[in-house]
């Protein structure tokens, strides 16, 4: 005899599946179908507008200083005194001609990030609303919201991530000064960026307080691998034009997911 499965357990069926690192891949091919949508192509503009602003602005105020306390530790450093004695005899380039070009480069790369951030701190806060909304009415029809005092802990968790991100950037600014480190810091500092400051966004409306505690400890891994995938995507400079928003339909789809998975189970365990 053929055992049919209740509706509750049926859906339960239908989602085990979206767990896990196959999550992870379902929310990316969801989120870039909704990445197309009209709202959600002009959600784009608020945070680009916004880092572009804050990209000029740093530029203007902190590209010459920084330029030239990096010309000073490079003139400084007997490492690279070194490393440049050598190139001259063996009858290659010194490093001092490429400084005057190399060093402005290096310190453009080092500034943008601060108008990323605050590209991504106005999306979580300001178009993850919209992007809820908009996801909520087509996706997760069914799924009741009870996050309490979501914009606030929506702007404190944009608010002390983007701090930590700032200040954390500008410590580890020597790493720097040797390029694999550089680029090791980076991708951390984003994929921390990602996930801690998406992560909550994503399911701040719809989950409890201890929904969120749940979701983040069982999914955790999850979080992170999405966070991971979105600083290795930031390394292409025309990806910081879509991929606050982008990240934060990622982030939705794979937490709303989740959370109706959550539910679905505390439905079957009664």
């Amino acid at each position: 005899m053929i055992q049919k499965l209740s509706p509750a357990r049926s859906a339960h069926s239908e989602t085990i599946d979206s767990s896990g690192l196959s999550g992870v891949a379902l929310a990316f091919g969801r989120a870039l179908r909704s990445q197309f949508h009209p709202r959600m192509l002009f959600a784009l503009l608020l945070p680009f507008m916004i880092m572009l602003g804050g990209a000029v602005l740093l530029l203007v105020m902190a590209l010459g200083p920084l330029t030239s306390w990096m010309d000073q530790q490079i003139s400084e450093s007997s490492t690279i005194i070194q490393a440049n004695q050598w190139l001259l005899s063996v009858g290659l380039f010194s490093l001092m001609s490429v400084q005057s070009f190399i060093v402005p480069i290096t310190a453009i790369v080092i500034l943008l990030p601060l108008s990323g951030i605050l590209g991504l701190a106005v999306a979580a806060v300001c178009v993850m609303p919209m992007v809820i909304a908009h996801l909520s009415a087509r996706d997760y029809q069914g799924l009741k919201m009870q996050g309490q005092q979501a914009f606030a802990v929506s702007l404190w968790n944009a608010v002390w991530v983007s701090f930590l991100f700032a200040v954390g950037w500008l410590v580890t600014l020597p790493f720097w000064l040797i390029p694999p480190l550089g680029l090791m810091v980076s991708i951390f500092w984003w994929t921390f960026a990602f996930s801690r400051m998406m992560r909550i966004d994503a399911i701040v409306e719809h989950a409890s307080a201890e929904e969120r505690r749940l979701l983040i400890g069982r999914h955790n891994v999850g979080f992170w691998t999405i966070g991971l995938i979105c600083a290795l995507i930031n390394l292409v400079p025309p990806a910081w034009v879509f991929l606050p928003v982008f990240s934060g339909l990622v982030y939705t789809h794979f937490g709303l997911e989740a959370l109706r998975r959550l539910r679905t189970e505390k439905t079957l365990d009664i």
